[in-house]
């Protein structure tokens, strides 16, 4: 890719992205008071994340079966209200353990 290609797709990515978190700003000048809205905007974040890790973590390993294994384990572990460090090492351990016996299985 050349350089001029490079900025130009650079200025039109950074416009949009600035475009986006600008517009509300200069769009809503007093403070949002409808409850619902602002529920609705405080549960955004874990939408956006949440549908953008979960086809990750479903597809990420080799059998669907295990990621999915994985997944079911760290849902557990975050519901019993246990580390970020412990949920990722007992889902990363499940999903090791799975796969290791599909492949055996197999």
């Amino acid at each position: 890719m050349n350089t001029k290609l490079f900025f130009i797709y650079l200025a039109i990515m950074a416009g949009s992205t600035y475009l986006i978190r600008a517009i509300p700003f200069a769009a809503i000048k007093g403070k949002i008071e409808n409850k619902y809205f602002k529920s609705f905007l405080t549960y955004i974040p874990y939408a956006v994340l949440t549908a953008m890790t979960l086809p990750a973590c479903l597809y990420a390993t080799d059998y669907i079966i295990s990621a999915a294994i994985g997944l079911l384990v760290a849902v557990i572990f975050a519901i019993k209200n246990k580390s970020l460090t412990t949920v990722a090492i007992t889902a990363c351990s499940a999903v090791f353990i799975s796969e290791m016996i599909i492949k055996n299985l197999l």
